[in-house]
């Protein structure tokens, strides 16, 4: 397809923050990228927002009604059409279903920016979500149309953070650089609670570079303070390099919003301040998973100081909070999003070898997929070894008994498997799973197909059988979409099962 204008409605301001713009802006970069154009409909903005998306030759356009009105969306969807824009991008708290199901009965296809499932229900053609509580469950209530893409994996980060996706942190024993960052207009000055807890710290040799959002309205106060401090301190407002700054410093002390992702990405120890409601539960989850040091929201000097001489102290856990978070964002996330507007395909299979023994274990574990099994206890290393290497020896034979696929994304990140086993009758059952971080966004439908192709590279003529739990309507539907056909009831290892055939000609 020709890739048109994408028209994105998002607002900024001091007391909302400027994130959702910041992420809008991340999308556009990757679209223009890919050779798109990008508009900007917005009732509100600061001045610094205004001049971010100007030097990106984004136009804004002035959306003259309250956030999210009926009035809103007519003038929203007037601009959609001036500007011949197929796709809406929709990013705020202020748009709920009756928002989206507008612009949908007019023939525009969304995207809807989401972080906590806010809306009653969702008839966007995509919700992205890219939070790590992010799952098909906040969103019961959605058109079955609706794709949902979910995880880090799609965090819209910036252009600037590409050179960073392959470079690799050194965490040193002994450290005194510290990235203060609380987000484009920090409202509630959490920033000069910071610097304040910096200074009881009393770490020797401490160096702290403070980064002032270009909405914050507090400039001159932070100006003074941080003169009066007694310690070395860096103050840089509304800057553009945040990736060389975010790799040269040893920790961070940042707010919970779309800087996360880039602090994953870099790998940076971090201690996260929620200060806002919309960021508790991403702090509370990366606190959970190991990858920072969630401190709460409304935080006193000493509560800082406390934990910064704790990062500071403690090496292994340095070294261990950067090795997680790492492992979260890879900085592709923008390009998998443009890749899904454009209906570009993105998932690519191999053959599993050796290497896959253990992950495939731990998707075989995976509770939700033992529950879908029809024989549901979980499996012993041992057994999956035993189980494995018989299976790669059937692959490896002149004419394969058993082929199993890996299926990855375009930068070769494992995302599912397939397996495909000959029969006693010559035709073929087949078994599928996803990793659960990808699952609920129509990719198991894709791997499917993708599989069957695979297939009849080397087998013109064939049957594949499927055997599906009845209650497992997920997996009936996505076989369903791939052009299996229900054949009749049956029984696995004495439970009820669904039979779905498939005919390779």
């Amino acid at each position: 397809m020709s890739i048109e204008t994408l028209l994105f409605r998002a607002d900024a301001s001091a007391a909302m923050g400027t994130g959702h713009v910041m992420r809008c802006i991340a999308l556009a970069q990757a679209w223009k990228d890919a050779g798109g154009n990008a508009v900007f409909a917005m009732a509100q903005s600061t001045e610094s927002i205004r001049r971010r998306v100007a030097n990106e030759s984004c136009d804004i356009l002035v959306v003259p009604f309250a956030m999210g009105s009926e009035e809103d969306l007519r003038h929203t969807i007037a601009l959609a059409q001036k500007h011949n824009c197929e796709w809406v991008v929709v990013d705020g708290y202020q748009f709920d279903a009756d928002y989206q199901s507008g612009l949908k009965a007019v023939a525009l296809k969304v995207v809807f920016l989401d972080d906590y499932g806010h809306s009653q229900h969702y008839s966007a053609d995509v919700v992205l979500n890219q939070n790590l509580s992010a799952s098909p469950a906040l969103y019961p209530n959605r058109e079955s149309q609706t794709r949902l893409i979910l995880g880090p994996r799609y965090a819209l980060l910036r252009r600037e953070f590409n050179a960073w996706g392959n470079w690799e942190r050194t965490i040193f024993p002994n450290c005194r650089r510290v990235l203060v960052t609380m987000g484009g207009s920090d409202e509630r000055n959490v920033t000069a609670t910071i610097i304040k807890g910096l200074c009881l710290s009393a770490i020797e040799d401490l160096e702290a570079t403070v980064l002032v959002g270009g909405s914050n309205p507090y400039v001159k106060e932070l100006q003074y303070i941080a003169a009066q401090s007694s310690i070395k301190i860096r103050l840089l407002r509304d800057i553009s390099n945040v990736g060389e700054l975010m790799a040269s410093a040893d920790v961070a002390i940042s707010a919970a919003g779309t800087t996360c992702w880039e602090l994953c990405l870099l790998g940076l120890p971090s201690v996260l301040i929620d200060v806002a409601d919309n960021q508790t539960a991403v702090a509370k989850e990366l606190h959970s998973r190991g990858c920072a040091i969630h401190i709460g929201r409304d935080i006193a000097p000493e509560a800082v100081a406390e934990n910064i001489k704790r990062l500071f102290n403690d090496y292994e856990l340095r070294q261990s909070l950067s090795r997680c978070s790492r492992e979260l964002v890879d900085g592709k996330g923008a390009s998998r999003v443009v890749s899904v507007l454009r209906g570009v395909s993105c998932l690519h299979l191999r053959i599993a070898e050796e290497n896959d023994r253990r992950l495939l274990w731990e998707w075989a574990n995976d509770p939700e997929v033992r529950a879908c099994s029809f024989s549901p206890d979980p499996i012993p290393w041992e057994t999956h070894v035993a189980w494995f290497n018989g299976k790669l020896s059937l692959q490896r034979t002149p004419r394969p008994r058993s082929v199993m696929f890996i299926a990855e994304d375009e930068s070769g990140t494992p995302l599912g498997q397939i397996r495909f086993d000959l029969r006693f009758d010559g035709e073929w059952e087949v078994g599928v799973s996803l990793d659960k971080k990808v699952r609920g966004q129509g990719l198991a439908a894709q791997l499917i197909e993708s599989g069957v192709q695979q297939m009849l590279t080397s087998n013109r003529r064939a049957r594949i059988h499927a055997f599906i739990k009845p209650e497992n309507i997920t997996s009936l539907k996505a076989f369903q979409r791939a052009a299996f056909r229900k054949a009749d009831r049956d029984q696995v290892q004495g439970r009820a099962a669904i039979h779905l055939t498939y005919e390779l000609k």
